[in-house]
């Protein structure tokens, strides 16, 4: 966990099922305003099934399309990036990026990450995170592991990320996808120092 609350996220999307979880991530990063800036990057696999399960007609205004509205200052504050141009921003450990996260994380794209392949931005916007000691979150989607999905799991957490397998909770009795979608949200934010207000707190 950071020091202070991550003002510049970086939030990635590849081609593992799930993208209610990431709608419900960029919503509640977005309308956070401790958050000030979000570098946003999707796979080409990850916009394949982000148009799949959400419904999305292209990728012109993608964020807009991703989160149900066109506009406003959530959708302004979210800069899409291309997972092709290794160049940009958050390619650079200069960059001033506080933490990453990557929802939902194929296990090809956890892969590359544990073994240092940066050929493209998402992976190379992580190993940027690994070397500079930031903190990367990897919600890792896939079942069942296999031996291989778990060595990468244990190579990137001995590499310093956090993974934080899409598992949703179930005891504050979820009336639905999108509130289990909301809760994870509010885990992986809260675990990065952005506890939500909405959050469900365990009484015992």
């Amino acid at each position: 966990m950071p020091n202070h609350p991550p003002q510049n996220l970086t939030i990635a999307t590849t081609g593992a099922s799930g993208s209610v979880f990431l709608k419900h991530f960029l919503l509640a990063a977005g309308r956070d305003s401790r958050v000030q800036a979000i570098n946003f990057i999707a796979s080409d696999s990850g916009l394949r099934v982000i148009a799949e399960e959400l419904g999305l007609k292209g990728r012109s205004n993608l964020v807009g399309q991703i989160l149900g509205f066109p506009g406003g200052r959530t959708v302004r504050k979210i800069h899409v990036q291309s997972n092709a141009d290794i160049g940009a921003n958050v390619a650079s450990g200069s960059y001033p990026a506080d933490a990453m996260v990557v929802i939902p994380c194929s296990v090809g794209t956890l892969g590359r990450i544990a073994n240092g392949d940066a050929s493209h931005l998402i992976e190379r916007a992580a190993d940027v995170c690994l070397k500079e000691k930031r903190p990367l979150v990897l919600c890792v989607r896939e079942t069942p592991l296999n031996k291989i999905h778990i060595r990468n799991m244990f190579r990137a957490a001995d590499a310093g990320a956090t993974i934080f397998p899409l598992i949703p909770a179930f005891y504050y009795r979820p009336g639905n996808l999108d509130d289990l979608a909301r809760e994870f949200a509010y885990r992986v934010l809260a675990h990065l120092g952005l506890p939500q207000p909405g959050a469900f707190r365990w009484k015992g």
